[in-house]
């Protein structure tokens, strides 16, 4: 194991920079030896030769002239070390920073500025220069070891040109501000991609960027190619599912998969298809990816808390998901857990409705089937003050940290005023790492609240009376919740529900909700809670 040591040099007494470097150590597999505040250069050199270190850092956050002085007796006073090929970092303020440089004996220099996978790829053996794609990992479960504790950053960007959009995504990605770069496609990509006389040229932007060709989809992958070289994906797409698959995994090298289970077709309007035949089609686009082994995530359960479901069908919806993943042939699954949907959930309860669907879906896992956490803030949540949506942003992202995800789905501040632009992008991100970086330095456990988990228990049970009802639809099955006509019996009965479903040809929209204790729950037509067997008792079922 190597070893770093580190301290704040001479009279500097600000140690929190070297700490946080030396936790990124640690978690790089280093072994880290701290000095403390104020250490001499004598007293630095010779724990290094105790210590027999691989790396030395040092810190020095007080006047520039007083700095360089003291960094370049450092530099002398350590030559020998140096040519012993013992590496030298250094962090200070940006002007500390710059004579630091200037005296050209550190291998890296640290100026505050850089976002902790830079620190990281240092660690793991980036050398100083520009970097190169290779020092980042290019695949989704490489890049979420490789930066662990810290989740990967993803951030939804499309603009309506291809031209704004190209620019924007050298912007994001030359600024390092995230890992994942979800490209919006305007509505026509989406659905008629491969069908040009389909497409209405006045619908061209509309919902993203207007991508035409796989020379278009190339261009943006193209884009990307700078900074920390981030992940792309991108839509599924509402038909031709199988043939975007496989443009995707050619153009962009797709970092995910992200489909719906029972959405994206005539139920919700998105789509051509009907919901059984979208739901069979969906399954082979899991099938497509599984057997390639790129991850797979299902954007499903908040399809149904944005229309008001309660928080059981959510919750059954995200089990749903997770089960015909693995029935289907994915091996890495991300669970996708939106927070603040429907927009009058408390904290307290959403973090009740997230971990009843982790317990619930823990048990799929197996030495062929792994599970991701991805949590991201309500799309309907936020609020239309700039500076109210900035703090709802990060308060959000925060909460969310409770559950350790593994991804963290950045929604802009910008969502209830306008498509995010790449300056709008960069923000966010920065808002998000800060509230990232301060729950890793210690939060309270959230999760421990005892109203926290009695709701926990209280969903979970809600939940296996759902999946028993479907079930039930369906006794000749081999396998009723993998069943695309039993699940989409189980919607058009009303098992699978929500208020603004209403009227809708496929399914019921009967059941009634309400903000109940800051959950979401199912009301009788006297506005009072409805317990879910009797929800499921009343429902006439052929």
């Amino acid at each position: 194991m190597k070893t770093v040591v580190a301290a704040a040099l001479g009279e500097c007494v600000h140690v929190a920079g070297v700490m946080n470097f030396l936790r990124l150590a640690e978690a790089a597999g280093w072994r880290t030896v701290f000095l403390g505040p104020a250490v001499p250069v004598e007293d630095v050199l010779a724990a290094a030769r105790t210590e027999n270190a691989d790396m030395i850092g040092v810190s020095y956050r007080l006047t520039p002239e007083t700095g360089e002085r003291l960094l370049a007796e450092f530099a002398e006073s350590a030559d020998e070390l140096h040519s012993r090929g013992v590496r030298f970092a250094f962090a200070g303020t940006p002007p500390v920073a710059e004579r630091a440089r200037k005296l050209g004996f550190f291998e890296r220099v640290f100026d505050g500025s850089e976002p902790p996978e830079a620190v990281l790829a240092y660690v793991k053996g980036q050398s100083d220069g520009p970097a190169t794609e290779a020092d980042f990992p290019q695949t989704t479960v490489e890049r979420i070891r490789w930066k662990s504790p810290y989740p990967l950053i993803r951030h939804h960007f499309g603009l309506p040109t291809m031209e704004d959009s190209l620019r924007g995504v050298e912007q994001i990605a030359a600024a390092g501000a995230l890992d994942v770069i979800s490209l919006g496609i305007d509505q026509d990509a989406q659905e008629n991609f491969f069908h040009p006389e389909r497409q209405n040229p006045r619908r061209r932007g509309a919902g993203g960027v207007p991508v035409r060709s796989a020379e278009d989809y190339r261009a943006l992958y193209a884009a990307s190619r700078r900074g920390n070289y981030p992940l792309l994906r991108t839509y599924s797409g509402t038909d031709d599912f199988i043939r975007l698959a496989e443009l995707y995994v050619d153009t962009i090298n797709i970092a995910w998969c992200a489909i719906p289970l029972f959405w994206f077709n005539l139920m919700d309007g998105r789509g051509p298809w009907d919901l059984e035949g979208s739901i069979r089609e969906h399954q082979q686009v899991m099938a497509f990816y599984g057997t390639r082994g790129i991850p797979v995530e299902l954007n499903e359960p908040h399809h149904w808390g944005m229309r008001d479901a309660h928080d059981a069908v959510f919750a059954a919806s995200a089990y749903l998901s997770a089960y015909n993943a693995r029935a289907f042939g994915v091996k890495d699954y991300i669970a996708q857990l939106m927070f603040n949907s429907p927009p009058g959930h408390s904290d307290a309860m959403d973090l009740a409705k997230m971990l009843a669907v982790l317990e619930l879906i823990e048990p799929l896992q197996g030495p062929d089937f792994r599970i991701w956490k991805q949590t991201r803030t309500g799309l309907l949540s936020y609020p239309l003050d700039p500076a109210a949506a900035r703090a709802h942003l990060a308060a959000s992202v925060y909460v969310q940290m409770a559950l350790k995800p593994h991804i963290i789905h950045v929604v802009g501040h910008t969502e209830a005023d306008h498509a995010a632009t790449a300056e709008d992008v960069i923000e966010a991100c920065r808002l998000a790492r800060r509230a990232i970086d301060n729950a890793l330095r210690g939060a309270p456990d959230m999760t421990a609240d005892p109203a926290v988990q009695a709701r926990k228990e209280q969903i979970k049970a809600e939940v296996e009376l759902i999946l028993q009802a479907i079930r039930g639809l369906a006794p000749g099955s081999a396998d009723p919740l993998a069943d695309p006509a039993a699940l989409a019996r189980a919607v058009a009965v009303g098992i699978m529900d929500a208020p603004q479903l209403r009227n809708n040809r496929f399914a019921r929209g009967a059941v009634q909700t309400r903000i109940h204790n800051g959950a979401s729950i199912a009301v009788d037509s006297q506005g009072r809670p409805l317990a879910e067997d009797i929800r499921l008792a009343n429902l006439k079922m052929d």
